[in-house]
């Protein structure tokens, strides 16, 4: 059995389940944005998702996922802590920035998205990295085609980051594939790694695709809790991440509120959502 066998490759249809939990995680996202001010709390945030998303139909997909159990419905990572930071009792103050990663089922199809947010002011070199960890990853679905690899993505992602900065690009953690579960092959790797170019990228292959950059090396480590990992050297990190399909006629964003029409028009990709 060969690797494109063990691919899940949905329909048109199951792809427009798709988007409605896409659009949940996205919907979930941008209420988040608007709340995520100093004085709340991770905990808080995490309350506010879950209310959102079963008051809207779905299941949160990281409560309880994995070993040990995952005890939110987002990961809250703030400043060091890259991914996979647990909510809590934590508050946010002026100059942090969090990472909100944000995962929902809807009638059995998954959305997993995330979006770093500043907290008040911080500084040019901190904003300056969230912008090229965005880039880099509408740069890496700027640049799947179909009949082209998945390593397209990652040079697109990675490419991106390279020619910007001194940045640390996470290659122990990488995207994925995405549908009725939430992490599904293949690995979409935020680096080019010589001699895998991945499976080659058809209609109905859904990916998340999230690169993790941070203001230092690309080193890190996981704390106590078996599940946050943090920067080995303190340094602040940005993550961003989106879901998305490829339809004969372009990219189709299922996480992103407008499909990613805007900003895949702005890179002169065609737009192939509906």
């Amino acid at each position: 059995m060969g690797l494109l066998d063990r691919l899940e490759i949905k329909t048109p249809e199951q792809i427009g389940l798709m988007r409605r939990a896409g659009l949940l995680v996205g919907e979930t996202l941008e209420l988040l944005r608007g709340a995520a001010k100093a004085g709340v709390t991770t905990g808080e945030l995490d309350a506010l998702a879950e209310e959102n998303i079963r008051a809207h139909g779905g299941v949160p997909s990281f409560l309880d996922y994995g070993h040990p159990p995952f005890p939110g419905t987002i990961c809250a990572s703030v400043n060091d802590e890259v991914v996979h930071g647990i909510p809590g009792s934590r508050r946010l103050v002026d100059g942090d920035v969090v990472s909100i990663d944000c995962g929902a089922i809807v009638d059995g199809w998954h959305g997993d998205a995330a979006i770093t947010v500043a907290i008040g002011d911080v500084p040019p070199e901190v904003t300056e990295l969230m912008r090229v960890t965005e880039e880099a990853l509408w740069a890496g679905i700027a640049a799947a085609r179909l009949s082209g690899r998945v390593s397209d993505i990652s040079r697109g992602v990675e490419t991106t980051v390279r020619s910007q900065g001194d940045y640390g690009i996470l290659e122990d953690y990488v995207g994925h594939g995405i549908g009725t579960r939430m992490h599904l092959p293949p690995n979409v790797p935020n680096v080019v790694h010589r001699g895998d170019r991945g499976p080659k990228l058809v209609a109905g292959l859904a990916l998340a695709v999230e690169p993790m950059v941070t203001l230092g090396t690309s080193d890190t480590e996981v704390l106590d809790d078996e599940w946050t990992v943090v920067t080995a050297d303190g340094s602040v990190a940005a993550h961003f991440e989106h879901t998305f399909t490829l339809t004969p006629n372009g990219a189709w964003v299922l996480t992103a509120l407008d499909g990613g029409e805007e900003r895949l028009t702005a890179l002169g990709v065609p737009y192939g959502g509906r």
